[in-house]
């Protein structure tokens, strides 16, 4: 389980414990986070639970694949250090005080 910081857009904070083997999208589903949309339920499929990954996690969370990459392009405003898709990083005791920003908005 880790503690997974989710930061909306007007700085409103959400902090939760996620278990293990689900996604960081699936985190903020199954908690009510707002601002992560997932309309393609983690399918990779869509940009709508685009976050921006804190400074300090961005080397320590498995880096992008190719097609993860690819729907970024969809995202508002991508980042392209910290822009990740929630639904590609899984949950692990490594990522305990994970911290996430979500954009002003989803596309």
């Amino acid at each position: 389980m880790a503690k997974i910081t989710y930061i909306e857009h007007n700085g409103t904070r959400h902090e939760v414990e996620v278990a293990n083997g689900l996604s960081v999208m699936e985190g903020a589903r199954d908690n009510n986070i707002p601002g992560i949309e997932a309309d393609c339920g983690g399918a990779c499929a869509c940009s709508t639970c685009h976050v921006y990954v804190d400074g300090a996690w961005v080397e320590k969370i498995p880096a992008k694949d190719a097609m993860e990459e690819d729907m970024l392009d969809f995202a508002f405003e991508p980042d392209a250090e910290r822009s990740r898709l929630t639904c590609q990083i899984k949950v692990t005791d490594a990522l305990d005080g994970l911290v996430v920003q979500m954009p002003e908005k989803q596309i």
